[in-house]
């Protein structure tokens, strides 16, 4: 499938599938997605304790950097577990400008590191941030009661319908802990309904810039 890197809404870019007409991040903001969606409403919900982070979709290692930039202000230890099936090239990666923008030069060596580091090996990348890339389809995902939080960044149901099913936000409930938290930048019905169906308690949230609204999810 033929990919190309553009630039999206806030100067940040992001990996376009042309044949799909669809993105890595939103055309909208690569950055202000993230920080939205999977800061704000995900990863700040949690302070001062260790928690264990599963990613579906590590794809070009956004939101893992921005985590891993985030987590020392939260007072959080960071065990993070990144799901991909299709790992971006080293070529992609070289093209992206997210360390330039977050305008802090010690990110580099760590967003290197986090693409260097080999898949199916957990990595300690700090003494406060340990990385473990998993190169898998998410429907092989099978672990309970492992994760405090979820990032549900799948490419989106118009493409890919089958990772919004019931079946799929099953095997999330099971790998989350009590209370465990899942958010996705995705506000459709059909994805509200299915997380309902295996018992997670879903609240709508202001969206990011270019989406009215998003999802997050808890386990009760």
């Amino acid at each position: 499938m033929k990919r190309k890197i553009i630039t999206t809404g806030d100067g940040s870019k992001t990996i376009q599938l042309e044949e799909w007409d669809e993105q890595y991040h939103s055309k909208h903001g690569a950055i202000n997605e993230a920080y939205h969606v999977f800061i704000k409403n995900g990863l700040s919900t949690f302070q001062n304790c260790p928690i264990s982070i599963l990613e579906i979709g590590f794809g070009t290692g956004l939101n893992a950097l921005i985590t891993f930039k985030e987590a020392p202000k939260l007072g959080l230890q960071i065990t993070y577990t990144g799901v991909e099936a299709f790992p971006v090239s080293q070529e992609e990666i070289d093209l992206l400008n997210y360390v330039s923008l977050l305008d802090e030069p010690r990110l580099e060596k760590y967003f290197a590191a986090m693409h260097e580091t080999p898949w199916d090996k957990t990595m300690p990348l700090s003494e406060t941030f340990t990385l473990t890339k998993q190169k898998k389809e998410f429907m092989m995902i099978t672990d309970r009661h492992m994760f405090n939080l979820i990032y549900f960044d799948a490419f989106g149901a118009r493409v890919q319908p089958e990772l919004w099913t019931v079946t799929m936000f099953q095997k999330m409930y099971q790998a989350l802990l009590p209370k465990g938290v899942l958010v996705t930048y995705s506000a459709k019905g059909s994805v509200r309904r299915a997380m309902q169906e295996v018992g997670f308690q879903v609240e709508r949230l202001p969206g990011p810039p270019g989406k009215r609204e998003m999802l997050r999810a808890v386990k009760i």
